[in-house]
């Protein structure tokens, strides 16, 4: 099962790291935050990743490119000019880097990968600027019970975020950013089928608005309830709290 990581916005609330670099590259713990959630599926065994790349794209292709060198012991041969690696320190992952624009929206981003899905194959797909202790077993185990074309993790943190009306495991409505909160909230992680890419009409589609809330009103929305940790990286404030949790060796979603 492949999963699909969001990571081409602009990062405009946290400026002062992202100036330079994508969101999903600011560093918690001296690793960009894409890779903590990597490891979170990886721990679960699945190690093929769809990263859809946009703003400051290449920095995400130089990462992977050179991950091999960066986590390796390396032998350099100065008179021969000759490079040895002495000793990997890898991961199992395929990882495809896709351009899916500098502007374009969250459901167009999925859309744009398409051809690397596998179409009759169910994905998980997620944002590239939030981590939790997800158990991704029991969210696919019930996105299989449920037999419909969406999952989403729900959540309870602050409410400046999507909120779900919950009956059961259906999802009865869903609207992104209310005013009033809710004590669930749209976390990301979600199952989804190939289907649900129909409902994506082109590049300046949210995935949060038109796609999902046809979904939903279809009926064909389920909802995995995490009561557990779950934290986005949305500002400076956020990123020194996940940053302070990981040194202290006490980050939740480090789950490998």
């Amino acid at each position: 099962m492949k999963v699909v990581i969001l990571a081409g916005g602009l990062g405009t609330r946290l400026s002062e790291e992202t100036y330079d670099k994508p969101k999903p590259m600011v560093e918690i713990g001296g690793k960009p935050i894409l890779w903590h959630i990597m490891k979170i599926f990886s721990s679960f065994g699945f190690n093929e990743f769809i990263i859809c790349c946009g703003y400051k794209g290449f920095h995400i292709k130089e990462y992977f490119q050179n991950y091999n060198l960066k986590h390796a012991d390396v032998e350099f041969d100065l008179s021969s000019d000759k490079t040895n690696i002495m000793k990997m320190n890898t991961e199992n992952w395929k990882v495809t880097c896709v351009d899916t624009g500098d502007l374009t929206l969250t459901g167009g981003r999925l859309k744009r990968v398409k051809k690397y899905l596998n179409p009759d194959e169910t994905f998980l797909f997620t944002y590239g600027d939030g981590v939790g202790n997800i158990d991704i077993n029991k969210l696919i185990k019930l996105h299989k019970k449920n037999n419909k074309l969406a999952t989403v993790t729900a959540v309870s943190p602050p409410g400046r975020f999507g909120v779900l009306s919950i009956n059961g495991d259906s999802v009865m409505q869903f609207n992104e950013k209310p005013e009033n909160g809710s004590t669930w909230i749209n976390g990301g992680f979600f199952v989804l089928e190939p289907e649900v890419l129909k409902y994506i009409d082109g590049d300046m589609i949210s995935w949060e608005e038109e796609p999902i809330k046809k979904i939903t009103k279809e009926k064909q929305l389920a909802v995995y309830k995490h009561p557990g940790f779950w934290q986005p990286m949305d500002t400076l404030a956020e990123k020194k709290l996940l940053n302070d949790l990981y040194e202290k060796g006490e980050a939740p979603w480090k789950i490998w």
